[in-house]
């Protein structure tokens, strides 16, 4: 019985990590941290690493934590909280670096209409090169209309 209110932890956990990231691109990434975020609204350049690339750092340090706590003393639900963020930590990796920016070729040639939605909805967002006048601040819900866009009729 543990075990399974320990994963419902780690799914719900993940879950409220696309309202909190929703929150913190908005909000923090689009405010006050704009000058880490905003190489990223550029056009490409030839460096391997953005300012940008400092959110992942800055996401881990919650996820750590928790894993310390997590086992000291003993094992208990702050790991399982930290297992979530850990989990859509490695999702939002998969999708918005390798899969919408191409930072790594894996997945070019999906043709699949949630994929292709999530590159159009982030392909929107990133029309604005600065910080004000954005949209689509999610990272794995997209907006229906995008989503119609790349459904073969």
């Amino acid at each position: 019985m543990i075990l399974l209110f320990y994963i419902l932890i780690t799914i719900v956990t993940y879950g409220i990590m696309e309202g909190i990231t929703w929150f913190v691109h908005k909000y923090v990434m689009h405010g006050f941290l704009w000058v880490l975020h905003e190489d990223h609204h550029q056009p490409r350049y030839q460096n391997v690493f953005e300012k940008n690339d400092a959110f992942f750092v800055i996401g881990a340090i919650p996820s750590i934590t928790l894993f310390y706590f997590g086992i000291h003393p003993e094992l208990n639900y702050k790991f399982f909280i930290a297992l979530g963020i850990l989990f859509y930590g490695i999702t939002y990796f998969m999708v918005h670096d390798v899969l919408i920016h191409q930072r790594f070729k894996w997945f070019k040639k999906t043709k699949n209409s949630y994929l292709l939605g999530l590159r159009k909805a982030h392909k929107i967002h990133h029309k604005h090169l600065n910080k004000e006048d954005g949209e689509c601040f999610g990272m794995l819900n997209v907006p229906k209309i995008y989503l119609k866009k790349t459904i073969k009729k």
